[in-house]
């Protein structure tokens, strides 16, 4: 069998999907970690459709192994090659290897392009030559490949013998609308195989029926050699044949070498990278490389997990970058407790029976809307508040919140908050642009004198979610936090009918868990909010503004 070899077109069919443009800067930078990643071929864009390609594959030549690939299309119906544009454009972009697309099914053929079978042949035929004798190696593209055979399986024949008498070096079937299944995929390549015995076969599926990846793997398995997707299957419609699973199935499940072990260890940093380029947020259940990928969450699940990993775990998640993690909700038992307790503050004491007890206090406070599974801080703090040595350094007793429309000023927000630091209490206000960022302010004015580095804690995101909305404005309401230090970030969660109060609650945590850390086992922050929770008493309140 021929090596298997990966062309990825993140860069050219992951730009379609909805959602992505990506800057020439954007381009360059994921070529380079493909490179790195130790993908074969990289498919650029198409240099004649727009300058910014072009000028792509003037600045991506020289990449350490990888090779940049043009993509265009045959000539026209009823012009020479030598004056087709399109051609004239995959030259000029300089590229050792092009993509060539064209044809293979007779309704495209004769109700899109509007030409004749006869002259598509010929369009294949001349358009291979033309680049080939321009010294060009051609991947050729048989675009509806599938749709094509199954409509006339003899015309989609010839028009990869088209391709193959003129030169091209390796035949890819295209399902380009992604309706073919698994099984009819194996059949077709299979015959395809038949009849190009000696001739490398590649496979380019789309996700329309969400079967992408398992058309790939078993076009690989029927004889196909060159695979090609995208990193996180971004593409048109509903994407392509995603390279973060088709990768691993085929190097771990299937013996196929395609990249080495430290660069599959890469993968899901790879994938991480291109969605933060893209600007798109990571798809956390996205198989193998997403954060819930190898998350365990039910308590019998957590215990088996502790004891033997397989028993939960398909792989070694290290394997392609990713890593085991323990859920804490509801649905733990006081393995998924003890796990967490030694993943986030292993010099913690925590006995079984105190496990227990916290195992109970997690439940009832999810049961009034808390989620500890976005807010590790949180629970964190839980975890550390639980050591019989804690003591708070400081307390917060009362707030309140204004928020008034000024005739000329437009909407004010003030908060005062009364906290005890030590034997001194304290009593400030401060205004903000919304009342959270008010109460944030007058919180800190209170304790940063006796902890300044607190300065250097932000919130760099702030989320609400309604939990109950046939409450509508009298709804339990959750908020979660971001903070940062510049160095770490962490997450820490709030629950109230009034979003001021849920906003209290998770800000208290954002800036108590730091303090917590830096004190160690004993003389950290204490809880600073008791249960029953501290009543919110505004004037008037609004839903925060940040």
């Amino acid at each position: 069998m021929r090596p298997l070899e990966i062309l990825d077109t993140t860069l050219r069919d992951g730009a379609q999907a909805e959602g992505i443009s990506f800057s020439l800067e954007d381009k360059l930078r994921i070529a380079r970690r493909l490179d790195g990643l130790g993908i074969r071929f990289i498919e650029g864009g198409w240099p004649g459709s727009n300058p910014k390609d072009a000028e792509f594959f003037a600045r991506a030549r020289r990449l350490r192994q990888a090779k940049i690939v043009a993509f265009g299309s045959t000539r026209r119906a009823n012009i020479d090659a030598d004056d087709d544009a399109n051609l004239a454009a995959i030259l000029d972009a300089g590229t050792e290897v092009v993509t060539l697309v064209g044809k293979a099914w007779e309704l495209h053929v004769e109700q899109v392009l509007g030409t004749t079978l006869a002259e598509n042949l010929r369009m294949i035929a001349d358009s291979v030559r033309h680049l080939r004798d321009a010294g060009r190696r051609v991947i050729y593209d048989a675009e509806h490949f599938f749709d094509g055979f199954n409509a006339n399986p003899g015309y989609a024949l010839e028009t990869l013998r088209a391709a193959l008498a003129e030169g091209a070096e390796c035949l890819v079937l295209c399902d380009t609308n992604g309706g073919n299944v698994p099984s009819r995929v194996a059949q077709v390549v299979s015959q395809v195989r038949a009849a190009f015995p000696e001739v490398p076969l590649g496979i380019h599926a789309h996700n329309d029926s969400g079967v992408a990846v398992a058309n790939t793997l078993v076009a690989v398995e029927a004889g196909a050699t060159h695979v090609q997707g995208t990193i996180n299957g971004y593409g048109e419609r509903c994407g392509n044949a995603d390279l973060c699973s088709v990768i691993p199935n085929l190097q771990i499940k299937m013996g196929q070498t395609v990249l080495s072990p430290a660069q599959l260890a890469q993968l899901g940093e790879t994938a991480r990278f291109v969605s933060e380029v893209a600007n798109l947020r990571p798809d956390a259940h996205a198989p193998f490389v997403g954060r819930s990928a190898f998350a365990h969450k039910g308590g019998i699940h957590v215990d088996a997990v502790m004891k033997a990993a397989e028993s939960y775990q398909h792989i070694d998640p290290a394997l392609v970058g990713n890593e085991r993690r323990v859920l804490v909700s509801e649905l733990s038992g006081k393995g998924n407790i003890l796990q967490k307790a030694a993943e986030l503050c292993p010099e913690l004491e925590t006995a079984t029976e105190r496990a227990r007890e916290i195992l109970r206090e997690v439940k009832e406070m999810e049961a009034r809307g808390y989620q500890f599974e976005g807010a590790e801080g949180s629970f964190e703090l839980l975890l550390r508040r639980a050591q019989p040595d804690y003591e708070p350094p400081f307390e917060l007793f009362d707030f309140l919140v204004l928020v008034e429309k000024r005739q000329g000023i437009g909407i004010v927000a003030e908060a005062t908050v009364k906290a005890r630091v030590g034997d001194q209490i304290m009593h400030t206000a401060a205004v903000g642009n919304g009342p959270v960022n008010a109460l944030d302010s007058a919180i800190r004015k209170a304790i940063l004198p006796f902890y300044p580095e607190l300065d250097r804690v932000q919130l760099v995101d702030y989320k609400v979610r309604i939990l109950d909305e046939q409450a509508a404005t009298a709804a339990q309401t959750r908020v979660l936090i971001e903070a940062s230090d510049g160095e770490r970030a962490w997450s820490t969660v709030g629950s109230s009918t009034n979003i001021i109060e849920a906003s209290f609650y998770a800000l208290v945590d954002s800036l108590e868990l730091p303090l917590a850390r830096a004190n160690g086992n004993g003389n950290g922050v204490r809880a600073a909010v008791t249960s029953p929770p501290l009543q919110a008493r505004p004037r008037q309140t609004s839903a925060a503004s940040d």
